[in-house]
């Protein structure tokens, strides 16, 4: 597994739920939203490896490296999430698990099933591994930089550029790294 490139996918695929997660902080408690986002992550990362191994058994890994392109098709279409939360109704985890699966199933699903294509069930469990240490760190650390107030200045401001440039950097890495690009350029040779 490739871990930078995994790191660069979860901080892209959550950088606009960090904000939301910056607002939950301050009205839940740390053990609450830390389970919310796990829980949702969890789902979104089974389902994703799950639909993963599906396709790779039915269809060659170049063509599958084409996914590469939903990424960057995020970067192209903009960006439609709402991010407001949502009046709470139900416990603290369920409002945070709910929100982050209206807010980054799309993004997540056509992000991570590239990158977790062709992952064994090892390879899979270790990222689950990384990325739950990843999760942890984040909410931690968020919950100490929440009283910052140039934390939400630099997010207001660069935030959906970051994070539009790491799914342009992923979906290009899919690309490459499938052998996708390589396939085209020779059927193009031929040609």
């Amino acid at each position: 597994m490739n871990w930078w490139l995994l790191t660069l996918t979860f901080i892209a695929v959550n950088l606009d739920f960090f904000v939301l997660l910056l607002l939950f902080l301050k009205r839940f408690s740390l053990c609450a939203v830390l389970i919310g986002y796990l829980l949702g992550m969890f789902s979104l990362l089974v389902l994703s490896y799950v639909l993963g191994q599906t396709l790779a058994h039915w269809l060659p890994e170049w063509l599958l490296g084409g996914l590469g392109f939903l990424p960057i098709y995020l970067v192209i279409r903009g960006d439609e999430d709402e991010e407001t939360v949502p009046e709470q109704r139900h416990s603290a985890v369920i409002t945070v698990l709910l929100t982050y699966l209206t807010v980054c199933a799309g993004c997540n699903l056509s992000v991570f099933i590239p990158v977790l294509l062709g992952q064994s069930l090892v390879g899979f469990l270790e990222t689950v591994a990384y990325l739950t240490v990843l999760t942890v760190l984040v909410v931690v650390l968020l919950k100490r930089i929440s009283q910052l107030a140039v934390v939400n200045q630099i997010l207001d401001r660069y935030g959906e550029r970051l994070m539009r440039l790491s799914y342009l950097v992923i979906g290009l890495y899919v690309l490459f790294d499938s052998g996708f690009i390589a396939h085209i350029m020779r059927l193009i040779k031929l040609l």
